[in-house]
């Protein structure tokens, strides 16, 4: 299994990540891109026990994201069920995470935007705005933005649809659709192609 995931995570992590996966056992499944999501764990009805991950993340978020799930198989099988994103899964996410927080795993610019989001984990690395955008610098260039970056008016595309951006409510923007004059909510870290 390790072998199949060594390819996806920071070199210097492999080891680690190796002797988690084997502390705790698992099905692993490298998938397509998910617009929703980065990774998941499930129990199926015969009790597999099954962790996906998005194949196009880069090293690090991918490891984030491992981790992240796998602290949902280790939550799951201290306590059965229990809240998704709550007290026993960040403490469990908190202590795995712990051993990567080093400059030979994750760079060293990443580091700060990491251990203030172990802080207090959130349900998606998405909701914590600067590590989303850190992160993202690691990615291959896709010519993307994202919402919180654009100007107030702007013009963007989204799944095929024209989208203005307009004020800025707690976390999302109100964004009206061209064609129906709708107004929708995008997460800040939504990424969108600018119009020019």
């Amino acid at each position: 299994m390790i072998k199949l995931l060594s390819k996806y995570l920071p070199e210097k992590s492999v080891s680690l990540v190796q002797d988690i996966i084997e502390k705790y056992p698992a099905q692993f499944k490298i998938v397509k891109n998910r617009k929703t999501k980065h990774g998941d764990f499930k129990k199926t009805k015969d009790y597999r026990l099954i962790i996906t991950i998005n194949n196009n993340l880069n090293k690090y978020q991918f490891l984030l994201t491992l981790i992240h799930e796998i602290a949902h198989l280790v939550t799951y099988r201290e306590f059965g069920r229990v809240k998704p994103h709550g007290t026993e899964w960040k403490q469990n996410f908190q202590h795995l995470m712990l051993p990567f927080l080093n400059p030979d795993i994750f760079p060293s610019k990443l580091l700060p935007f990491l251990a203030n989001y172990l802080k207090n984990p959130k349900a998606s690395t998405g909701s914590d705005v600067n590590l989303t955008y850190a992160l993202k610098q690691f990615d291959e260039k896709s010519g993307k933005s994202f919402i919180f970056e654009l100007e107030h008016g702007s013009l963007f595309l989204y799944n095929n649809q024209t989208y203005q951006k307009g004020n800025k409510r707690r976390t999302r923007f109100e964004c009206t659709q061209i064609a129906t004059k709708k107004i929708y909510l995008f997460n800040q870290n939504a990424e969108v192609n600018l119009l020019k």
